[in-house]
């Protein structure tokens, strides 16, 4: 006897994302199921591209309905669609799904270095990305990212950001001679933030990563109340003095109402090239036990890496440049990690999609 589409559903129910803690007809997932013989085809179409857990999945979704009496294959096909956590509103930017801020307590963490790669790494893993360099007066993205021409400008007279790597960028680095100091007050701060956020074309995008300046200044504050974000990612570093000031950035996106997705411990141990043996130069674990103990997620350690330097000094982020390399493996995975916390901030705040039968 031939399978049927609701044998299939029910086989389904029991594949659960282990994010969202639902299994994935409930939680509207399962497409187009196509039923042709002994062949089943569905598509599973997944809150981001980016999921940790996607091949995961789709080995297990195929496994359970290739074991349906009746059914000698089962393939699936993995999409995505992007949601966004915070209704539309007059100050969200048309056409971008989430604002996500990248900020640290304080200076010299790699919280940029993590920023560029973050968004790198999302765009490589196949979502839209945008990124803008919110810290003014020291604008590094162009330099890491190998743009040294000004982006273009519409009649409208807005930006039309330079695409590297799939990624979209503005920086006050364009548009300013590299020499150049910005000395500005508080007021055009705000000012630079919202051009950045509403006069550049940023089109359809699914995640805007900010580089934010460290510590818990003007720009942090402008960004927090000048569109809706989907959350903060922060950066530091193992020791105690790090770990100290990235608490207050905590505590002042929590004021802000604004999610943290989680915690980064970034130049986490040394791994010697030579001998393989691990040091801990700046102690190891300190970001980790503080996300448990102000009760974030940790998302993840990134070693320490002179490649990392080299790429970010030649325009290479170390996911484009040595992809293979510890250091990117772990910013891929940290990536992956986030985007599976805005999912479930997604997830808390919205109503779940109302399941109706899928098309045979």
């Amino acid at each position: 006897m031939a399978v049927t589409q609701e044998q299939v559903l029910d086989a389904l129910r029991t594949v659960e994302d282990p994010d969202l803690h639902r299994d994935i007809v409930s939680l509207g997932f399962i497409k187009d199921v196509r039923i042709e013989g002994e062949t089943v085809d569905f598509t599973i179409e997944l809150t981001t591209p980016a999921c940790p857990m996607r091949d995961q999945m789709k080995v297990q979704a195929e496994a359970c309905v290739a074991a349906l009496p009746g059914v000698t294959a089962a393939r699936a096909k993995m999409t995505a669609n992007v949601r966004s956590r915070v209704p539309p509103s007059p100050e969200s930017i048309p056409g971008i799904r989430n604002v996500v801020a990248v900020g640290a307590g304080k200076g010299g963490v790699g919280k940029t270095t993590a920023a560029v790669n973050l968004a790198v790494a999302l765009s490589l893993d196949g979502a839209r990305v945008g990124l803008i360099d919110g810290d003014v007066y020291g604008p590094n993205v162009p330099q890491m990212l190998g743009i040294d021409a000004p982006p273009e400008v519409t009649p409208e007279r807005r930006l039309v950001p330079p695409q590297v790597h799939g990624v979209k960028v503005v920086s006050m680095g364009m548009l300013v001679p590299p020499d150049q100091a910005v000395i500005w007050r508080g007021p055009m701060l705000h000012s630079a933030v919202q051009q950045f956020l509403h006069d550049v074309e940023w089109g359809e995008l699914d995640y805007l990563v900010v580089d934010l300046p460290p510590g818990t200044g003007d720009v942090s504050l402008s960004m927090a109340q000048s569109v809706p974000l989907a959350g903060a990612i922060l950066v530091t570093t193992p020791q105690g003095v790090a770990i100290s000031d990235v608490r207050k950035a905590v505590g002042m996106f929590r004021q802000l109402r604004v999610p943290v997705l989680g915690v980064i411990e970034n130049m986490s141990h040394f791994v010697c090239g030579h001998c393989g043996q691990r040091t801990d130069i700046f102690g190891h674990g300190g970001g980790q036990a503080m996300a448990e103990q102000m009760g974030i997620p940790f998302l993840g350690e990134i070693p320490i890496d002179t490649t990392v330097r080299l790429g970010s000094d030649e325009g290479r982020p170390i996911v484009i440049g040595a992809p293979e390399s510890a250091a990117a493996l772990a910013f891929r995975n940290v990536a992956r990690q986030a985007a599976a916390q805005i999912s479930i901030q997604t997830a808390r705040t919205l109503p779940l999609p109302l399941v109706s039968a899928p098309k045979s």
